[in-house]
């Protein structure tokens, strides 16, 4: 249906453009887009045959259309156009993006092999932590047009101590104003969690989640393979509230990156499975790990989660950053009337996944 309306919307437009003249740029995008559609080969080369260019058509860049999936039906009506526009102007520089690498996944065998390693690694991890303070800001966002035209609705400050695998957090800044209050008693969606519980419950063996292969990918400059899974509703642990009158325990799903080279978790999503009767539709969080210092150490620590909610049309986003990271003392303090303005949020390439590199 999808595929068959694209043609029909292609069919629509062509006709203006071959009165108007193509640009070989506009060329290529139209076949990049036809074979990211998996458009019939035939009926792409019949539409290139009814075109006229306004600039030279080169044979390399028909060679390179080909390269990328152009089928031989399709090339050869671009040879075509490439005799016939000769003798008009050249074009600027023109990229046909090359298609994406392709990276056999690991044997069964392998898989296997990572995720154990993985659980292992998870079921530990609260263990290896030392005691910590850290600052972490929450930039809380809402849309009411539910087309993600976010509207910043606060930003929230909080001191996080983590002592004897416990997680303590304080509200100290609302809006860069002195606050003095606990997470549980704003209003609004927060989140807690995300030291290590959301890790170790996917990989708890009673949770019994079924793990597959996903896709390579690229993230923070490292390669990490990813995989898919699932959880049961009667497995779950996982909590979604609504404004404290509601609480129920979904199934859920989602996506599990591990590192490569140390089998190490860097990023875990997750997509709540939620009933018809529940007020919120849809409720997930991607959560990203990063090496962070305490003392004189390393350790690969949560760097930013994302939560998403959509009720009706209300969409609400909370960006959680971590901040700040340092050693845990009788005597430490997280100063912030010291530098009491929020920290510029991360970059986005931070957190922005890039396809395999080989």
């Amino acid at each position: 249906m999808g595929r068959r309306l694209a043609l029909l919307v292609l069919g629509a437009a062509l006709p203006i453009l071959a009165q108007s003249g193509l640009t070989v740029a506009q060329l290529v995008d139209f076949i990049r887009s036809s074979i990211e559609l998996k458009q019939q080969d035939k009926e792409v080369a019949r539409y290139v045959g009814k075109l006229k260019l306004s600039e030279c058509l080169e044979p390399g860049v028909v060679e390179e259309l080909q390269r990328i999936g152009a089928g031989p039906k399709t090339v050869e009506a671009l040879n075509g156009l490439a005799q016939a526009s000769k003798g008009l102007p050249k074009p600027g520089a023109v990229t046909v993006e090359r298609a994406p690498v392709v990276i056999p996944p690991p044997s069964a065998a392998e898989q296997k092999k990572v995720i154990e390693s993985a659980r292992e690694y998870a079921l530990a991890y609260t263990k290896q932590l030392p005691d910590f303070l850290c600052t972490q800001v929450t930039r809380r966002y809402f849309d009411p047009s539910g087309m993600e035209f976010w509207h910043l609705a606060d930003t929230l400050t909080a001191r996080l101590s983590y002592t004897d695998n416990h997680e303590d957090y304080k509200i100290v800044l609302i809006n860069n104003r002195p606050a003095n209050t606990d997470m549980n008693s704003l209003e609004g969606a927060v989140s807690t969690g995300e030291f290590g519980s959301m890790m170790r419950e996917l990989f708890d063996p009673d949770t019994a989640a079924a793990f597959a292969w996903e896709r390579w990918a690229t993230l923070r400059g490292r390669r990490a393979q990813v995989y898919n899974y699932r959880v049961a509703k009667a497995r779950s642990k996982w909590h979604v509230s609504y404004q404290r009158t509601e609480d129920i325990v979904p199934g859920y799903h989602g996506l599990v990156y591990i590192d490569n080279d140390t089998n190490m978790i860097v990023r875990i999503t997750f997509e709540a499975e939620l009933p018809p009767s529940f007020p919120v539709q849809k409720a997930g969080t991607v959560l990203d790990y990063d090496y962070a210092t305490i003392g004189d150490q390393s350790h690969l620590l949560p760097m930013k989660a994302v939560v998403r909610m959509r009720e009706g049309r209300m969409l609400v986003k909370n960006d959680v950053e971590f901040r700040m990271y340092r050693k845990f003392s009788a005597d430490a303090v997280l100063k912030f009337d010291e530098s009491p303005d929020t920290p510029d949020p991360l970059p986005e390439d931070k957190t922005t996944e890039a396809p395999p590199q080989k």
